[in-house]
């Protein structure tokens, strides 16, 4: 494992066995008479070193450690690298006076990618989940050839900032956690809009304790809450604006389709938070991608169908490997 200077202490949660490599990426640094008027790091992790490279990119006012079920999965398997990071606004890294938007989000991870040394014609695979797809989709656009594979989980191409809100149910959520302080209600508020309440009080098959998923997901979201910095408020309603202001035309989607090999959208029959219809938005634009409904399913599916998410995210990779060799 390396860090950078200083970057030790810095806290996680993650596996330190499969850990490479963490610290702070300088991204901007912007100065008017030598005051500094923006400037920010993300924090990154990468876990395992095999040769198919794996980059997360997390959602809405959430951290890296959301993605503790894909590092634990393909940290330890030898045949990937995974990189996870914090969006500009929340856990370690910086808070930049926003608004921010999706194309200045998807840039950070284009700086990002470079300062690790990911910059190989076809090497990375990305995974986008909520907010994390729509900076991918603006990353897409970027660098569509250094792309293989591209995941769009829970997400939205986007439009006019009033028909990027949430359905109502999110959208009050979003609205009361502004205001709510205590980590418990915040817990209880978030699990509720992230997943089925039938899913959420059923007992976890093999677990000793004989605990429910909200009795897990509560502790993992109390433990992630604790570990990671307070995020600001700017962080908070700067990734908002991203979020309300993202758009990706139909012809952007098209052209992406056509450069990257394989493009896989996934969904669930019972988001809270982006309409699935969005994602078949998405498919109608993209005829190339693979979409894939899970029911029973809510906007939090790499927790709730972590094991499926992670084959779907294997074999897009797999998939993406071959449709290479065809057109070579």
């Amino acid at each position: 494992m390396t860090t950078s200077p200083g970057e030790t202490d810095l806290p996680t949660i993650f596996d330190p066995v499969s850990l490479v490599k963490k610290g702070l990426c300088p991204v901007t640094k912007i100065r008017y008479d030598g005051d500094p008027l923006e400037s920010h790091s993300l924090y990154y992790e990468q876990h395992g070193t095999g040769p198919e490279k794996i980059v997360l990119i997390m959602g809405l006012n959430s951290t890296s450690f959301a993605w503790a079920g894909q590092v634990e999965h393909f940290g330890r398997e030898p045949n990937y690298s995974i990189l996870v990071f914090d969006n500009r606004g929340v856990g370690n890294s910086g808070a930049p006076l926003g608004p921010y938007t999706t194309s200045e989000m998807a840039r950070d991870v284009v700086v990002l990618l470079d300062y690790i040394g990911w910059k190989g014609e076809r090497g990375v695979h990305v995974v986008g989940i909520s907010l994390g797809g729509m900076i991918a989709q603006e990353l897409s656009t970027l660098i569509p050839h250094r792309i293989s594979s591209l995941s769009l989980i829970v997400t939205t191409a986007g439009g006019r900032p009033w028909n990027n809100f949430p359905p109502l149910k999110g959208t009050i959520t979003l609205a009361r956690l502004l205001t709510v302080k205590d980590p418990g209600v915040r817990a209880s508020k978030s699990l509720e809009t992230l997943f089925p309440v039938a899913w959420l009080g059923a007992k976890v098959e093999g677990d000793p304790r004989g605990r429910t998923n909200r009795e897990i997901e509560t502790e993992n979201f109390l433990k992630r809450y604790y570990t990671a910095r307070p995020q600001p408020f700017i962080g908070v309603i700067s990734q908002m604006a991203a979020g309300l202001t993202h758009r990706v035309s139909g012809d952007r989607l098209r052209e992406i389709s056509s450069l990257v090999p394989k493009v896989v959208i996934v969904t669930g029959d019972e988001d809270h938070l982006v309409n699935p219809q969005r994602s078949k938005f998405i498919k109608a634009s993209m005829p190339e991608a693979e979409l894939i409904e899970f029911s029973g399913t809510g906007h939090g599916v790499h927790i709730q169908r972590a094991k499926e998410l992670n084959g779907i995210i294997a074999r897009a990779i797999r998939e993406s490997r071959s449709r290479l060799l065809e057109l070579s």
